[in-house]
């Protein structure tokens, strides 16, 4: 099963001339390409697919779709590799690195 996840851009950078970024979802930051997003910049929050931000949403949107996401237990870990930390911790850990 592929989802798409939600994650806040923690960071933009080019790589060879692709536009990529850092998205950290709730504690877990992946690599991620921000090619089909050109308007979401640092802080703001991405649907992400198989390695590409296919979206931009907003914040109160994102976080309730990662609670919806940590309730079907173990589907989170399945595509991301890791358990996700609680929406507490993600609405804390709210400062851009």
């Amino acid at each position: 099963m592929c989802l798409g996840i939600p994650g806040r851009v923690v960071e933009v950078h080019d790589d060879a001339g692709l536009r990529m970024g850092t998205v950290d979802f709730g504690g877990i930051r992946r690599e991620v390409c921000l090619s089909c997003t050109p308007d979401a910049g640092v802080g703001a929050y991405v649907i992400v697919h198989v390695g590409f931000a296919i979206t931009r949403v907003d914040e109160g949107e994102a976080l309730r779709t990662l609670e919806v996401l940590r309730a079907m237990a173990g589907v989170v870990e399945g595509e991301l590799g890791e358990p996700l930390p609680s929406v507490e911790k993600q609405v804390a850990g709210d400062s851009v690195d």
